[in-house]
């Protein structure tokens, strides 16, 4: 009879030499250290006006933040960056789906930083209405500019904000002028009813629209193009020049119908390639010549003021809101009285109505 052999398996391996685990358990514990590790308002802004890039991301990423215990110190960063703030240009640029922004603001922050100029592009992405999530891709599109040592680029998700901007957007100017950036670009989504926001928070506002994509004026909402100090038709060459310039030509008769603007400039509107930089330089020649022209006759000033009340007025209603929903009374009838709303027992008006009067009424015993 042969030897009896105990089964086993082909796939089994002897126990060796125990392998050290993959990652350093010290490390993770000192990474968890530094995430735990609460930066002091001082240290941020004292690091904000040294120009420190890291220490400005991560002061903007905590004025972004919704978590509660981050908003007073949010609060106290934004005020005690105020001083510092406000000398600076601000231009905002939107336009349709695309047109190119991410690369005509690469091309343009070029020959802005070119001249001298320190540039913040505060680049929008729009955030997913299902998960909440975005691409953040505008530093992967901007390869140029984001290895530009006079640009910081800051990408921040929309999270469904009014307008497609970013909801702090207008804190973050505020920080990234404390920083010494003396000309702020706010990139947005695109072109929606709503984009009021960024004409509300900008000294600039530029639409960036496509020829030859069918009627050019048609989808077009006259709202936005009153709102516009200047169209550029973007991707002005090979064979497109020759619609760029009839794009131009329509849009210039069509600007020329609306009401004068509040600030007495009459807006332009010129063709231009990001491709070829062709009418990028006469671009920028314009922007130069609005800011002059506006902080001569006063209205540069003026606006700003009108913008700080606007915001102001804004604030109120998104902490009203904030505290409405957040308020444990509030939320613990809301659902009862969203029942009753839908199978009608009850009018929207009324509940409405029912729950602002529980809410002020137990703020005023």
């Amino acid at each position: 009879m042969g030897r009896k052999h105990k089964n086993k398996s082909t796939l089994s391996v002897s126990k060796g030499v125990e392998q050290p685990p993959s990652v350093n358990p010290d490390s993770l514990i000192s990474f968890k250290n530094r995430r735990r590790e609460k930066i002091p308002v001082k240290k941020f802004i004292e690091g904000i006006r040294e120009g420190n890039i890291s220490l400005l991301s991560q002061a903007i990423t905590l004025i972004e933040s919704s978590l509660p215990e981050q908003k007073e110190v949010a609060g106290e960063l934004v005020e005690k960056c105020l001083p510092f703030s406000g000398n600076s240009v601000r231009i905002g640029i939107t336009g349709v789906p695309g047109v190119g922004k991410s690369y005509f603001i690469e091309s343009f922050g070029k020959i802005l930083t070119r001249g001298g100029a320190r540039l913040a592009v505060l680049a929008v992405d729009p955030s997913s209405e299902r998960s909440g999530g975005s691409i953040l891709g505008d530093k992967t599109r901007m390869e140029e500019l984001s290895a530009d040592t006079s640009a910081f680029i800051r990408p921040s998700p929309s999270g469904g904000s009014l307008g497609g901007v970013a909801k702090k957007t207008r804190e973050s100017i505020i920080l990234c002028e404390a920083a010494g950036f003396d000309t702020i670009i706010v990139e947005t989504v695109g072109v929606g009813q709503s984009e009021t926001a960024v004409h509300s928070m900008v000294d600039f506002f530029l639409l960036l629209m496509l020829a030859g994509a069918g009627d050019e004026l048609q989808g077009i909402k006259r709202g936005i193009m009153e709102m516009a100090d200047m169209i550029a038709i973007t991707k002005s060459d090979g064979n497109n020049i020759v619609k760029a310039e009839l794009a131009r030509s329509q849009y210039q008769g069509a600007m020329g119908l609306f009401p004068p603007s509040a600030s007495g400039w009459l807006p332009r509107v010129q063709t231009c390639s990001s491709l070829t930089k062709e009418g990028l330089n006469e671009i920028h020649d314009t922007v130069r010549e609005y800011f002059e022209f506006t902080r001569a006759s006063g209205f540069f000033k003026q606006n700003r003021n009108e913008q700080a009340l606007y915001w102001m007025h804004e604030s109120i209603v998104q902490q009203l809101r904030e505290s409405f929903y957040q308020d444990p009374l509030i939320a613990g009838e809301l659902e009862a009285i969203r029942k009753d709303v839908v199978q009608g027992r009850i009018s929207s008006f009324t509940a409405a109505g029912n729950l602002l009067g529980k809410y002020f009424g137990r703020r005023s015993k």
